[in-house]
């Protein structure tokens, strides 16, 4: 697996914060409808969140250009931001395929890397 890249790792930070305010938001409206305690975690994350799901959207968009991820790889990687904590997901599995490297890494390591042959 090549390393990745300045881009993949900006991908990946941004992902991570866009889950943690996911969380924040979460336990914030657990505290406003379920305790009836506070307001003040859906007035703090809710902004910070909506702030992170924009950053996201926009990365996402840039990376996959740069990184040439292809049309199933970017809509993924969008559909990612909607449900909770799924960034981490998308992290992950781009992360794992190499798509978080530079292309001519990820051709490089695929051009090295030795193909399992069937036994019989």
């Amino acid at each position: 697996m090549p390393a990745m890249s300045r881009l993949g790792r900006l991908f990946a930070i941004v992902a991570w914060i866009e889950a943690f305010t996911w969380a924040g938001l979460l336990v914030g409206m657990f505290l406003k409808y379920v305790t009836e305690t506070t307001e003040a975690g859906v007035w703090l994350f809710g902004r910070l969140h909506g702030g992170a799901f924009v950053l996201f959207v926009a990365v996402t968009l840039v990376v996959a250009v740069r990184l040439r991820w292809g049309w199933f790889r970017t809509l993924v990687a969008l559909a990612a931001s909607v449900p909770p904590l799924t960034t981490l997901l998308a992290e992950w599995w781009l992360k794992r395929s190499g798509y978080l490297a530079d292309p001519a890494d990820r051709e490089a390591a695929a051009l090295t890397t030795p193909e399992l042959e069937p036994t019989s």
